[in-house]
């Protein structure tokens, strides 16, 4: 195992690398490989051997999605020589601000990366998805975006090539639900950002019914490393069966939140106690939500379990976006799920009842039990607007992610929900 952080070492937040400096540390020699020296074909097979598989929160194997789009053959009345690819910089999951720290540190590996990724898929447009608050990411994308045009890597023939790509950045109106892959492609078409239904896939019919594939900014930056260092080297960089390193970070009252590079698959233990500190002193630990704001809590019995896929699965939650939101024992998790589930119901896009009703209802119900006015009545709600909810019941998986910390929080902390009912009040806060 080593300690390579190949995504992070050359951020520089006070100033970016600009273009001439980040060609002496190595970029873009990736683009130069794959555009003319590698096919398509071959630059996907590389991609599929490493095993990266998507940052943005589902880890699904990056290289299979790519391979569904379809390859017609031009004579084919389905065939389209449009195919676009979309970075989802649209990052609004609360707890989570890795894609921020590289957009901002380093825009050139982000197009560098795409540059790869659009060869790969044959897309000869590619569209940088950003949240709208992101502005000074915008800025130095914008600036790292000329720059790659002026010197060859963007546009027609790259690097004498007979490649061409154009890249654009489109800064988002914003809204949670834009990080949804169709919910964006429809934001980005100039609609409302609503889900679609899916099939079709967006990898079939997305951008403008064209083929089109999504993903995440974390995913696609590791898309240079890989081409240059191979996919052994890639995989060798974890700690278990997830390929390569991922940004993990925490938040809450810890002494030292922040984000890391570190090999796929540390504990828990190892990211909260070693690289963020530990908690604040007079604090302990109570929980946390290991991979932002839309995933189930775990506790402290769940110190040495691996970040990974796989692992956080099997404990009852999702690894997501690798960022943990701490909860510690002076703060009450009522009040901590009803802060997120407020935020879940003003992000909701209101298409599908169950969401647009449910996350209302919810906040309803929690702003009672929390104020002191709640009744057991309200906790059978609860459990009732959990599988109301789920997976299965509505149109995207916006208001299953919220029912997430809502569902985790009864089945841990169910004590502090009826001590608010028996007591009148927020036991942590005394009377409202």
């Amino acid at each position: 195992m080593t300690t390579e952080t190949p995504l992070t070492k050359h951020i520089n937040l006070a100033q970016p690398l600009a273009m001439a400096d980040y060609v002496d540390v190595g970029g873009y020699q990736s683009v130069k490989k794959a555009v003319l020296q590698m096919s398509a074909s071959e630059v996907m097979a590389v991609v599929k051997d490493s095993g990266l598989k998507g940052r943005g929160g589902a880890g699904f194997p990056t290289a299979m999605k790519w391979s569904f789009v379809p390859d017609f053959e031009p004579q084919d009345p389905r065939y389209s020589e449009d195919k676009y690819l979309i970075c989802n910089a649209d990052e609004m999951e609360p707890g989570t601000f890795k894609d921020r720290w590289l957009l901002e540190g380093v825009p050139h590996q982000l197009i560098e990366s795409m540059i790869i990724a659009s060869y790969a898929i044959g897309a000869n447009k590619a569209f940088i998805f950003l949240r709208g608050e992101y502005h000074l990411a915008a800025r130095r994308l914008q600036t790292a975006i000329d720059e790659a045009y002026a010197h060859g890597y963007l546009g027609s023939n790259i690097q004498q090539s007979d490649y061409q790509l154009d890249l654009y950045l489109h800064t988002s109106a914003g809204r949670y639900i834009c990080g949804e892959e169709t919910a964006l492609i429809n934001a980005l078409e100039g609609q409302r950002a609503n889900p679609r239904a899916k099939p079709p896939f967006p990898q079939v019919s997305g951008l403008f019914g064209k083929p089109t594939i999504v993903n995440n900014v974390e995913t696609l930056s590791n898309l240079p490393h890989i081409i240059n260092q191979g996919p052994s080297w890639f995989k060798a960089l974890s700690n278990n069966q997830d390929a390569g390193t991922k940004i993990y970070g925490a938040s809450g009252r810890v002494q030292r939140p922040g984000l890391w590079e570190l090999p796929m698959g540390i504990t828990v233990r190892e990211l909260l106690f070693k690289h963020a500190g530990g908690m604040q002193p007079g604090l302990n630990l109570k929980g946390f939500l290991p991979g932002g704001a839309s995933t189930d809590f775990l506790t402290a019995d769940h110190l040495d379990l691996v970040m990974g896929y796989d692992e956080v699965s099997q404990a009852g939650s999702r690894l997501g976006t690798g960022g943990i939101i701490v909860l510690d024992d002076h703060n009450c998790p009522v009040g901590m799920v009803l802060n997120l589930l407020k935020f879940f119901a003003q992000e909701s896009c209101g298409f599908c009842t169950p969401c647009r009703d449910g996350t209302a209802w919810v906040v309803e119900t929690l702003t009672r039990i929390e104020q002191g006015q709640g009744t057991k009545q309200d906790l059978d709600s609860l459990h009732k607007l959990c599988d109301f909810m789920w997976l299965g019941k509505t149109h995207c998986a916006l208001a299953p992610g919220a029912v997430e910390p809502l569902q985790s929080a009864l089945k841990y902390f169910h004590d502090d929900f009826e001590q608010h009912i028996d007591k009148h009040c927020c036991p942590y806060h005394g009377h409202h």
